[in-house]
This record gives structure tokens, C-alpha cells and sequence, in this order.
């Protein structure tokens, strides 16, 4: 029996939110828990969206963090479709897009990212596209399919992360691709220069073009549809679809509007947290891409848009929100599948923040751990076709000590050996 006394309210439907209200349930919570979400799908995961899903491996079921009838037999109240337009901290309230107005005990704000914009003209064509929802890679899949039918071409927008995941997917369904990152290499504010070339080589070698320091200034149509679009540089390049894979930003005007602390844009914004992932509110919490995690270990302010943060960052808020002491220290995860390649990447080590970066394995074989390091210390890895290693690349990052870097190189040395 649900204890009417108690509302916990959750704002936010996807995996952070999803498991948050798993755990308040399984850790005892028989109070009305309420999740609200402002897409009509229940929550999902959003890695096969650029990933399986979007490839045409995975079908769209495998998305759903639950099935339909386990929040019914969990007790989680759903009010699906239905953005929150205020937040009202001193009636500790929340008043949905219809005007429900639904009273909290605590509040976690969940409420994720989304897609930065293009700022250019052509962006109300019909063929522009973005990627962040379940609703957006259902199209963008019809897309993709068509273009390799047709032998059409799409043309990307920044090669990060999404954008070299939408380009691989695109690869295998036929459809050209173009492109277009003002940096020198992709995934430069991720990894660097140094290991950049490696994503260069590797889908050059499954056919998509890359234009390196340029930008979009133009998407070029005719009769809503799109013809080419044009760079910073004066280049022009045929496009029938065009993808702006260019980042994401953190969905937290609802609690700015509310007054809670917004961390600086220099340090990724999104609502300020402390370790137990409480913001300035005290009823208050936060979780997932929005929030910016004062962390334990790196010492310094840190928002992460992956999927592993969503995963544990909802659980740990849960853990906090019904009083336990929690300490949100997990190492950033994430990772990806491109072609042949899959790598999983823990740590943080931004451009300028690493002053070397050592290799252990075949770099030219795509079978390799990269570590980036800072007076020796180990900040980060990415192991690349190479498994089983997430954990100890974990403990030496946490471990903060030197280590050799000729024996971090050398495969003949075990790993768990320099913690």
C-alpha cells in the first residue's frame, strides 16, 4: 500500500529518472512516487538511438529502460506528454503544461539535454535534422535507409561522438556522408589531436568525407527541400539531408527560473550539486546530463552527458533523497561503436589539461589502451578492441599516484600491477 503522506516527485523521463524510481522502490520507499516526462514514450536509454537502434539492429522495444506494466505493479504514477512549466519552491509544487499542480516532499529534476541549434539560414528545411529523442531517431532511420536506396547524401554537422556514430550507421545503410568539424581532427575536445587521426583513418576507410576547419554558414534548398550547404571556407557541398551534431545543452531554465544555483557555462553548467547530488534547495536534487556534480575524486566541477552518469547518478539521487549519506564519486564512463570498433573511455582529460599521452598495443591495428597523464597521473583511458580492462583503468585513475609510463606502455607489464 502506497503511504499518501509522502510524494516524492521526479521530473525527468528518461534512464536517470526511470532508475531513481526503481530504487526508491527497492530500497523501501512506500511513499507516492510520481514521474513526470514531457515525451509520450515511457523512459528508454538513449545509446541505440545513434547506435543499434539507428542501425537497424536493434528493434525499438530493446529502448525501454522498463516494460509498460512495471510502473503499475511498482507504483510510479506516469504523467507522460507533459512538460513542467513551473517549479514554485516555496509551496514545494510543480504545475504541468495543462495546469495540474502536483505537491512534493522532495524533487529530483532529471530533465536531461538538448540539442544545441544551428544558427544559419536553411535550418526550416525539411531535411535538417536533429538527434537527442526516441521520436528523432525513428525518422532519422526512415532517412537513412532512403538516402543509401537512393544513393543520397547527408552531410554532418561537427564529428563528435553522435556524429561519428550517425556517420558509421549511415555507412551501412549505403547513404554518402560528408563531415563538416571546424577542428583539425574529430573528437578533439574529447581526446585530443593525438588519438583524433584514428577516427579520421577509420572512417575514411568506410568511405565518409570529412572537411576539417570549417563550419556550416548556409543550408541550401529549393521547394523545402535541401540541395547542399555551404562553408565558412567558401566550399559547397551536395546534401540531401543534413544532421547538426554540434553538442548539447543542459535543460535547466526550469530550475533557474526557480532561483536554484546554476554552475558557471565555463564549467558545462547545468544546476549546481554537491557530492550527494542536492542543489541549493535542500528538497531538492538533481541527476543525470543537467547535473553539475562537485566530484569527490577529480576535485573539481564536472556535468557528463553519458549514458553510465544517468544509469548510476538516478540510483545514487534516490539513495539521497531518502536520507542516506551518499558521495557521487563514480569515474565518467561512456561508450561507443563505430564499424569494427568499440572502445569504452573512463576518466576526464579535456585539451590542455594532460601533458602526455601513452599508448599500450598496436595503435595502427585499432587494438590499443590511450592514457592520458598529468605529472604521471593517470587521467583517463579509452581501451579501443581491447576488453575486460574498464575496471583497473578505473583504479589507477582514482589511485592519483605516478606511474611509469614505459610500463603503462608495455603490454608485457600486467596493468593491475602499477595501482
Amino acid at each position: 500500500m502506497v503511504d499518501a503522506h509522502r510524494t516524492f516527485v521526479i521530473v525527468g523521463g528518461g534512464l536517470a529518472g526511470a532508475k531513481a524510481a526503481e530504487t526508491l522502490r527497492s530500497a523501501g520507499f512506500s511513499g507516492r512516487v510520481i514521474l513526470i516526462g514531457d515525451e509520450r514514450d515511457h523512459p528508454y536509454e538513449r545509446p541505440p538511438l545513434s547506435k543499434g537502434y539507428l542501425a537497424g539492429k536493434e528493434e525499438r522495444d530493446s529502448v525501454f529502460v522498463h516494460e509498460t506494466a512495471w510502473y503499475a505493479g511498482a507504483d510510479i504514477e506516469l504523467h507522460l506528454g507533459q512538460p513542467v512549466t513551473v517549479l514554485n519552491r516555496d509551496a514545494r509544487s510543480v504545475e504541468l503544461g495543462d495546469g495540474t499542480v502536483i505537491h512534493y516532499d522532495k524533487l529530483l529534476l532529471a530533465t536531461g539535454a538538448e540539442p544545441r541549434r544551428l544558427d544559419i539560414p536553411g535550418t526550416g528545411l525539411a531535411g535538417v535534422h536533429h538527434l537527442r529523442r526516441l521520436a528523432h531517431s525513428d525518422r532519422l532511420r526512415n532517412v537513412l535507409a532512403a538516402l543509401g536506396r537512393d544513393n543520397g547524401h547527408l552531410v554532418i554537422a561537427g564529428a563528435g561522438w553522435i556524429g561519428l556514430e550517425v556517420a558509421a550507421a549511415a555507412r551501412g545503410y549505403g547513404a554518402e556522408v560528408t563531415v563538416v568539424e571546424p577542428e583539425a581532427t574529430p573528437l578533439h575536445r574529447v581526446i585530443g589531436p593525438e588519438l583524433g587521426q584514428i577516427f579520421t583513418d577509420l572512417h575514411s576507410d568506410h568511405g565518409v568525407r570529412f572537411h576539417f576547419g570549417g563550419s556550416l554558414t548556409e543550408i541550401v534548398g529549393q521547394d523545402g527541400m535541401v540541395l547542399a550547404v555551404r562553408t565558412d571556407d567558401g566550399e559547397e557541398h551536395p546534401a540531401h539531408d543534413v544532421l547538426a551534431a554540434i553538442g548539447a545543452a543542459p535543460r535547466s531554465a526550469l530550475a533557474e527560473a526557480a532561483g536554484l544555483d546554476i554552475a558557471p557555462r565555463a564549467q558545462g553548467g547545468g544546476i549546481a550539486v554537491d557530492a550527494s547530488l542536492r542543489t541549493s534547495d535542500p528538497h531538492i536534487y538533481a541527476a543525470g546530463d543537467v547535473a553539475n556534480v562537485a566530484h569527490p575524486v577529480l576535485g573539481t566541477r564536472l556535468r557528463v552527458e553519458h549514458w553510465a552518469n544517468a544509469l548510476n547518478g538516478g540510483p545514487a539521487a534516490a539513495r539521497a533523497m531518502l536520507g542516506q549519506e551518499v558521495s557521487y564519486d563514480r569515474v565518467p564512463y561512456f561508450f561507443s561503436d563505430q564499424y569494427d570498433l568499440g572502445l569504452e573511455y573512463s576518466g576526464w582529460a579535456p585539451p590542455g589539461s594532460y601533458d602526455q599521452v601513452v599508448i599500450r598495443g598496436d595503435a595502427g591495428k585499432r587494438e590499443f589502451i590511450a592514457f592520458w597523464l598529468k605529472d604521471g597521473k593517470v587521467l583517463a583511458g579509452m581501451n579501443v578492441n581491447v576488453w575486460d580492462v574498464t575496471d583497473t583503468v578505473q583504479e589507477l585513475i582514482k589511485a592519483g599516484q605516478p606511474v611509469d609510463p614505459d610500463a603503462l606502455a608495455d603490454p608485457s607489464v600486467p596493468l593491475d600491477s602499477l595501482i
